[in-house]
């Protein structure tokens, strides 16, 4: 894809299954990455969250921006390059018998002058709790005055009615880099493209990877989206 002038960030969006699976091979395949900020789905949001979370983005090479708890279990994780300015969590209403959703969301700046605000969710897989959690979270998508990348689990394809409100008004990154064939759920029988990255118009995206790999297989029950971008400057 042609690119034009920005700051480079590579960004991983990733279900890591509550850490069930081999955590030394899901510590290694986001090593290799080398990514500059993670959006976790099923982090740490239980008891101890915060030494969990702690740990997790150490075996990662990273740092904790925000979630956790707070956000049931939405994390995000940023490198070194990146400064964290604010930090919120968002959490959906409960309906009785469903397990408790919601967002976080961190306002950062890149090495190279580039702010832009991180958000990460997971919906639910009831059908009918997922618009209206994917119209609070692209609520608060709308409201952000920097550029966003935002990641989530919509627990739901292209053609459902959450992910068309999350995705409206955003690139979606599989589509731009003609990959929204790449399935992303589950590693065991790839079927779906559950998973996926959204970022504003401003924000070009330089490649985009279903990083399918033994290693991936064992790691989690979904596969990890790995995406380049280039973030516009801030004048």
């Amino acid at each position: 894809m042609t690119q034009s002038p920005g700051v480079p960030l590579r960004v991983v969006s990733y279900n890591i299954h509550s850490q069930r699976d081999d955590t030394a091979a899901l510590a290694e395949v986001v090593r290799g990455a080398a990514p500059d900020v993670v959006i976790v789905q099923e982090g740490p949001r239980r008891f101890r969250w915060r030494q969990k979370s702690a740990a997790l983005a150490e075996s990662f090479g990273m740092v904790v921006a925000a979630g956790g708890l707070p956000a049931l279990g939405n994390l995000l994780l940023t490198s070194l390059r990146v400064r964290v300015l604010a930090t919120r969590c968002q959490r959906f209403p409960l309906t009785p018998g469903r397990h408790l959703r919601g967002a976080a969301y961190a306002d950062c700046v890149v090495a190279g002058g580039a702010r832009f605000t991180l958000a990460g969710s997971h919906l639910a897989t009831d059908p009918v709790e997922r618009p209206a959690q994917a119209a609070l979270f692209k609520r608060e998508l709308d409201a952000a005055t920097s550029p966003v990348v935002a990641g989530a689990d919509l627990n739901e394809g292209p053609d459902g009615p959450a992910w068309a409100t999350v995705a409206r008004g955003l690139t979606d990154t599989a589509v731009a880099a003609d990959a929204a064939d790449r399935l992303t759920y589950s590693c065991a029988d790839p079927r779906r493209r559950i998973d996926a990255l959204f970022v504003d118009p401003r924000v070009t995206v330089v490649d985009y990877d279903v990083v399918d790999t033994p290693r991936t297989r064992r790691a989690s029950d979904h596969f990890p989206v790995l995406v380049d971008l280039l973030l516009p400057v801030t004048d």
